[in-house]
């Protein structure tokens, strides 16, 4: 990858990062360089199991990683063309919310009781925008309409408690673009959500993605929600990105055992009463990871170099890449 010069390239970049927790028990190595681009008007997931590092990877992005615990020790992460890790506190904080916002997992822990939800997105309206105290009222009234929230002029002035979990989660949704963000980051947007509000939480973002000609970063561990959302996917395990590929070819051939094995875990009507496949074992403990692959002790298709030696992303063809010494295995055997 090149240095990109303000207004060129990628959107935002990510480049070789790596972060690691300093605990009693040790040293946590949670991100060993993840690097990833979103352009303008594109949607990436990142994908992976608890623990994976997704979340460390938007709140590292974000600038809101507890440090510390938390230490970045490498990478780079460049906003049209800056490196946001070389700016100054303030000049982040000017980028967070109007250039970056970010959904968060819980919208009832993100949003405060005590204050209504109109208060809490008219607030930063008159604190970054100078706006009164009516026009921000008015906007926030506005945002919640267009996030489809019935009655918007009315429900300004409820408590989130009073808002169902689809409902808040919506709430978050115009609070995060209340700002005009050019990247949305949303983390687990459908967390303890049923179905069908899933649904319409997942075809909301890509409406207002289309619309608004955001690029957007949607972290999830659930590859059935992001089939009809996402351009590209980055698969992570254990602080690294396994695999990256278009939607398309990564559902059609995945070329990393653990991708393979996360979509033989999805539900599918066409297997209606037979037992569902699952990935055996835990994600490791990165105060003491595995030698080698750090996914062969749960890898059906391991080999003595996979113990032996940490494998390398290897490019299977444009914009595919896998973490694994048999990914060019199974593109031939399919």
């Amino acid at each position: 990858m090149t240095t990109t010069n303000e207004g060129q390239g990628p959107l935002l970049e990510v480049r070789d990062l790596h972060v690691e927790f300093h605990t009693r028990d040790g040293i946590a190595r949670v991100l060993n360089g993840v690097s990833f681009s979103v352009d303008v008007g594109e949607t990436l997931a990142v994908l992976g199991e608890s623990g994976s590092g997704k979340s460390v990877t938007a709140q590292t992005i974000m600038g809101i990683l507890d440090m510390p615990p938390g230490k970045i020790t490498k990478g780079e992460i460049f906003f049209r063309g800056k490196d946001m890790l070389k700016m100054s506190e303030e000049e982040r904080r000017g980028i967070r919310a109007s250039g970056i916002a970010m959904i968060f997992q819980d919208a009832l822990s993100a949003l405060n009781p005590v204050f209504t939800v109109g208060f809490q997105i008219a607030e930063q309206l008159r604190l970054r925008r100078g706006m009164n105290k009516k026009d921000a009222l008015k906007r926030a009234v506005e945002l919640l309409d267009l996030v489809k929230i019935p009655n918007a002029a009315g429900r300004v002035k409820q408590y989130p408690h009073e808002f169902s979990g689809g409902m808040r989660q919506r709430a978050m949704i115009a609070m995060s673009l209340a700002l005009d963000p050019e990247v949305l980051i949303a983390d687990e947007p459908t967390t303890a959500l049923d179905v069908t509000v899933q649904a319409q939480i997942m075809d909301l973002l890509a409406e207002l993605r289309r619309e608004r000609n955001m690029g957007m970063i949607l972290i999830t561990h659930d590859l059935g929600v992001v089939a009809d959302v996402a351009d590209r996917i980055a698969v992570m395990y254990a602080g690294r990105i396994v695999e990256h590929a278009d939607v398309f070819s990564l559902y059609r051939q995945p070329c990393h055992p653990y991708t393979a094995a996360l979509l033989e875990s999805m539900p599918r009507l066409d297997l209606k009463g037979q037992e569902l496949a699952t990935i055996k074992g835990l994600p490791p403990n990165l105060l003491r990871p595995p030698s080698g692959c750090p996914f062969h002790p749960r890898c059906r298709m391991a080999v003595d170099q996979c113990v032996a030696e940490v494998p390398q992303l290897i490019t299977l063809g444009m914009d595919r890449l896998s973490r694994c010494f048999r990914a060019e295995e199974m593109i031939t055997n399919g």
